[in-house]
């Protein structure tokens, strides 16, 4: 299912043993980050061709996930500790020149990461994840993206989720993927069986779950709120498929306002799993944005 040119490393970075799907060479480094409950798998369409484009190009597994080490306890998982493993990452390849690249979760941690200016980066690309004051601005104003984001509150029990995910063999993993695809042929067994085995390893589902208990019950959102929401000089692509059930298009409203050098694209006929669901629009899209 991986490009012949994609390679596996272990890289070591802020303590840990990431696992990291890697292609291309030279100093330019494309840094994909995924979400939940994905891997550095989900980027299996755009690692060749972001090389192709002559980038270095790295997905890991973030902590917790995959085969990348699972540092133990809820804090471990804090947003701070996840921007610094960015960070870390950056540093190991010795880059001159970043694109930073992240979807759902790896897309928070990517905006943040950005906003802060921890590294320099000369591009951020994000894809169906909202700016974080876009976000929290949409959660103030009505039911519809409340209402959406149920799980998270869910996520907060403990013990719970993790038992109802790992359930008949992780049965409601490959559901979250399949169940909210528009291309669903694009989503077979074998694509669904890579994320339920690497949730059903010990403590990962524990690890994937512990992101959103730290934004929350932890105090990140609370902490990165604190620090305000300057706006973002870097230039910026947001990649959207329109048929995402866990964020409402609401959430879209205002970017432009926090992030000038901003480029959109929302596709009709894609889902929240945008860069899988429409992998040859995707790549067309970063193409044309990378080349201009």
């Amino acid at each position: 299912m991986l490009h012949p040119s994609i390679r596996h490393e272990r890289i070591e970075a802020n303590g840990l043993r990431f696992h990291v799907l890697a292609t291309g060479q030279g100093d330019r480094l494309a840094l994909l980050l995924h979400g939940f409950p994905e891997l550095a798998f989900s980027w299996r369409h755009q690692l060749p061709l972001l090389a192709e484009e002559g980038w270095r190009v790295w997905a890991p597994d973030l902590r917790g996930y995959g085969e990348t080490d699972r540092p133990i306890g809820r804090d471990e998982y804090a947003i701070e500790k996840l921007m610094d493993d960015v960070a870390a990452l950056i540093d190991a390849s010795g880059a001159r020149e970043t694109l930073l690249v992240g979807h759902d979760w790896g897309g928070v941690i990517a905006w943040l990461f950005a906003i802060r200016r921890i590294r320099p980066l000369a591009r951020l690309a994000i894809m169906n994840l909202p700016h974080p004051a876009c976000f929290e601005r949409a959660l103030r104003r009505g039911f519809r993206q409340r209402l959406r984001s149920w799980y998270v509150l869910f996520f907060q029990l403990p013990w719970l989720p993790e038992k109802l995910f790992a359930a008949g063999h992780a049965r409601a993993i490959g559901n979250a993927f399949r169940s909210m695809a528009v291309n669903k042929s694009l989503f077979p067994d074998e694509v669904l069986e890579v994320y339920r085995k690497a949730a059903l390893q010990p403590g990962a589902l524990t690890a994937m779950i512990n992101y959103y208990r730290a934004l929350v019950m932890g105090g990140g959102a609370r902490r990165q709120r604190s620090l305000g929401y300057p706006k973002l000089d870097t230039k910026t692509l947001l990649v959207w498929g329109e048929q995402d059930s866990a964020l409402d298009l609401t959430t879209l409203e205002g970017t432009e306002e926090f992030v000038p050098d901003l480029e959109l694209h929302r596709l009709p006929n894609a889902s929240h799993w945008v860069q899988q669901d429409a992998p040859n629009e995707v790549n067309q899209i970063l193409t044309k944005w990378l080349r201009s």
